[in-house]
């Protein structure tokens, strides 16, 4: 399954590496999938990683891509509470961007 609402980064490089571009989403769509963990515990997991990353537009595109498949404000407000445990401050800042509304 293709997620919904795709980075920026992935126009750029779907235009200026074609190749990489499928190989990179072969990979994802490999990984981001229901296996052991659902595919939405996945997506929760990198919205995580975005916010212990600093990346607020990608924490904020990610909320938005597990509400789509399903997470509910719950889920997303529980996930920024473990990038708070595991990053402090500056993550949960971060992390604010996924109560952005679009």
């Amino acid at each position: 399954m293709t997620l919904p609402n795709p980075g920026s980064w992935q126009g750029i490089i779907e235009d200026a590496a074609p190749q990489l571009f499928k190989d990179v989403t072969t990979v994802r769509d490999n990984v981001l999938t229901d296996g052991a963990l659902s595919m939405k515990v996945k997506v929760l997991m990198t919205m995580l990683c975005d916010a212990l990353l600093a990346h607020d537009h990608g924490v904020e595109n990610i909320a938005n891509r597990a509400r789509a498949i399903g997470a509910t404000e719950d889920e997303i407000a529980e996930t920024i509470g473990v990038a708070f445990v595991m990053g402090g401050t500056p993550a949960l800042v971060t992390g604010s961007n996924a109560f952005k509304k679009s």
